[in-house]
């Protein structure tokens, strides 16, 4: 005699079948993550570039009121 009967020959391969989709769902989303935190970085690289271009527009925009401003007083 083994010891070991049918059922639990089938419950060791039940458990054996989940230990596996777990260690593949596991997988999976490690993958997701990683490209979830390639996206974030990117997209904060990005968010960057763009708020370094706003200020720097900002900037031309408020030189260009000054310049105005000194033109009207100039005017006068």
């Amino acid at each position: 005699m083994s010891g070991e009967s049918p059922f639990d020959a089938n419950a060791l391969a039940s458990l054996e079948r989940r230990v596996e989709d777990l260690v593949a769902m596991c997988r999976r989303l490690q993958e997701d993550n990683a490209a979830w935190r390639a996206r974030h970085q990117a997209l904060s690289a990005e968010y960057a570039r763009l708020n370094e271009r706003t200020r720097a527009a900002r900037a031309r925009v408020e030189e260009m009121i000054g310049r105005v401003a000194a033109l009207s007083r100039e005017a006068r």
